[in-house]
Parts: structure tokens; C-alpha cells; sequence
């Protein structure tokens, strides 16, 4: 959902209260126009070419959702946060995009299948990662996608999951990975970073 001034995502932290200024870092209100052309690019490249259903899981403000919105595809957003949730509503006023206050482990979408599930600094913070990422597998079409935006910050106390362990999580689903290294794209975070942050995109059928 969101990220502390490290840039993770921090249980326990209430979002509700930090919804308003949320959107102050360049990678989560994509305002600056360079960050926001990274995103859209890096975003166009793990989604479907062709229009679809995209589940956006920690949706935050819907700054991803928009993008894919602009693209083209029909989103659904999920966040814990009402907070988050009304300000995404508000940014996609318009568009052919749902937000549903839930549990990105559970997401409340009944028997609806999608394109896409895009979730970027989520997986890590959820209790039985391995768990989780079945059932969104479980959550796709038969040549629906994953796409997982992760990383491994801080240096004294690192948090975080390195993309070796989650390719390890993600082996017995099948499907073909490719991990891009992100840490190097300084456009992507409005300034230098030296964590490591990547994405791994899972595709099926």
C-alpha cells in the first residue's frame, strides 16, 4: 500500500492518517512528469498489449491504477485503507475503475477473474507470502499475468524480500518469470537509490 520515509512499507503504520500525504513522494503521486513517464512505461511493458481486467492489490491513491487506466485497461483497486480508497476514487473519477476497501491477501472480488494482478511493495509485508501468491495465481485468467514490484531495503535492519527468495515462492506456480532490476532507474524514485528494487513478471498460458 504505502511506504515509510525508508521506502517500505511499514505494518502497523496508520495509512489512514498518512493518506493525505502520500502522494508528497515522487514514486507514489507520480507528479513529476519524468516519474510518471517511467511509470507508464515500465507499467505498459508488464500489462497485457491489449486491454483488459487489471486487480491493482495496496492500490494506495490509485497512482498505478491510473496509469493503467490511461492504457486502457478496466482496473479494480483493493486497499486496507478507506482513506486511500476515497482518494483513488477521486483521482479515477470517470474512468472504468472499481476501489473496494479489503485485504490484498483477500481480496473481497468474489469469482471475478483478471488480466493482470499488479502489487507493488505489498507481498513482503504479508504474513505466508507463498500462500498469498497462490491464490492470486487463483485470481487470474488461464494466460492472466502476475506482476510484482518488490525490494529489500535499509542496511543496518534490511526489510524486505530479495527477488532469489520470491522466484523461489513463485516456482511452484508455474508460468514464465522475468525479474527487471529497477534500483538503476533513478526516474522510477525521483532520485538516486542503491537498495534493491525490481519486478518480476509471471505470465501463464
Amino acid at each position: 500500500m504505502g511506504e515509510n520515509s525508508d521506502g517500505t512499507n511499514a505494518p502497523g503504520v496508520d495509512w489512514d492518517a498518512l493518506a493525505l500525504s502520500f502522494d508528497d513522494e515522487p514514486d507514489h503521486g507520480l507528479r513529476d512528469a519524468d516519474v510518471r513517464r517511467a511509470w507508464a512505461a515500465r507499467l505498459a511493458s508488464w500489462l497485457p498489449a491489449r486491454p483488459g481486467d487489471v486487480l491493482d492489490l495496496g492500490c494506495g491513491t490509485g497512482s498505478l491504477s491510473l496509469l493503467a487506466a490511461e492504457q486502457g485497461h478496466r482496473v479494480t483497486g483493493v486497499d486496507r485503507s478507506p482513506a486511500m480508497v476515497e482518494l483513488a476514487r477521486t483521482k479515477l473519477a470517470g474512468r472504468d475503475a472499481v476501489f473496494l476497501t479489503g485485504d490484498a491477501a483477500a481480496p473481497p472480488v468474489g469469482e471475478q477473474r483478471f488480466d493482470a494482478v499488479l502489487v507493488r511493495h505489498v507481498l513482503w509485508t504479508l504474513p505466508g507470502p507463498g500462500r498469498v501468491l497462490r491464490h492470486w495465481r487463483q485470481l487470474l485468467r488461464p494466460a492472466g499475468r502476475l506482476v510484482l514490484v518488490e525490494g529489500v531495503w535499509g542496511s543496518a535492519a534490511p526489510v524486505g524480500i530479495p527477488a532469489g527468495r520470491l522466484l523461489d515462492l513463485l516456482g511452484p506456480l508455474a508460468g514464465q518469470a522475468r525479474v527487471e532490476r529497477l534500483s538503476d532507474d533513478a526516474s522510477l524514485w525521483g532520485r538516486e537509490v542503491t537498495d534493491e528494487r525490481y519486478a518480476v513478471v509471471v505470465t501463464y498460458g
